[in-house]
């Protein structure tokens, strides 16, 4: 399980673009409405320190580390996890952020690899896309390039890039497969993927259909999300070594009386749904 198997995957895409569609909207509305504060950093236009909109994404990124940033790639943030503090970047080296969203991580990306290296982001959203650029020229970096696309269709050349990062977006993919295969293939020998994802703990076959077929659950990045070890398994059947998940969350602690609530369904106790680093390497 993991992946969309019905003639109903086209629909489910649309449902995920335009869900994440509306998020940017919903920041760039936000953020015109408090316009009206004028330059104010507090009072009507709340604390000084932005803080993602998203709940999952509170509390991911430090402070010192988003200061810096356009408030709207912060309010924009929607993932499970930090990957560009795992991915270890360096000076020079060329990141890839699958599902870039509104660019929070391609733009501490950039600021990690300096000006002799440079950072991508692709996504298939329009309005994001439109939302990352714009916090692109606030930040007045110039080592970023956003780009219009699919994550399982890349649009960069063989072995051209040093680290692939993402943050909770390939549990969205209905064929993750083929991700994995195009991560590998725009990766340098020695490359790293390191990407924050959710991922099942358990029998995902005792998992309710209601929860791996639910629309709401694809898109809440649940019900499109990996069991862990065959997370492993395709990553080594795309061509990577070293391959590792390292659970950093427990969101069925957090949130699994509210899917089961949602759905009238109850989740067996022996599964669970964590946040994690995933971790591999491209052969040298």
């Amino acid at each position: 399980m993991g992946d969309a198997r019905t003639s109903e995957g086209a629909d489910l895409k649309e449902e995920i673009r335009e869900r994440y569609a509306e998020r940017a909207r919903e920041v760039s509305e936000k953020q015109q409405a408090a316009n009206c504060c004028g330059s104010s950093a507090s009072g009507c236009c709340g604390p000084a320190q932005a803080v993602p909109n998203d709940e999952l994404a509170r509390g991911l990124y430090a402070v010192d580390e988003t200061r810096e940033l356009p408030e709207d790639a912060v309010l924009a943030s929607l993932g499970c996890g930090n990957p560009t503090a795992l991915a270890e970047l360096h000076e020079g080296e060329v990141v890839l952020d699958l599902g870039s969203g509104g660019g929070i991580d391609v733009l501490l990306s950039a600021k990690r690899v300096g000006p002799t290296g440079k950072a991508y982001g692709i996504d298939m959203t329009d309005e994001m896309l439109a939302l990352a650029r714009e916090n692109q020229r606030k930040a007045g970096v110039t080592n970023v390039e956003f780009l219009k696309g699919e994550i399982e269709d890349v649009p960069l050349p063989d072995a051209s890039v040093d680290v692939i990062i993402s943050n909770c977006v390939i549990n969205l993919s209905l064929d993750k497969d083929k991700v994995l295969s195009e991560a590998f293939r725009v990766l340098r020998p020695g490359g790293r993927f390191a990407v924050s994802d959710m991922v099942f703990r358990g029998d995902l076959s005792r998992v309710p259909e209601a929860i791996m077929r639910s629309v709401e659950m694809w898109g809440g990045c649940i019900a499109g999300a990996l069991e862990e070890t065959d997370y492993i398994a395709r990553l080594e059947k795309a061509g990577f070594v070293a391959a590792e998940v390292a659970p950093t969350t427990d969101y069925r602690a957090k949130y699994g009386r509210e899917i089961e609530q949602a759905l009238g369904v109850s989740l067996p106790e022996d599964v669970n749904l964590v946040g994690a680093f995933v971790r591999a390497t491209k052969p040298a």
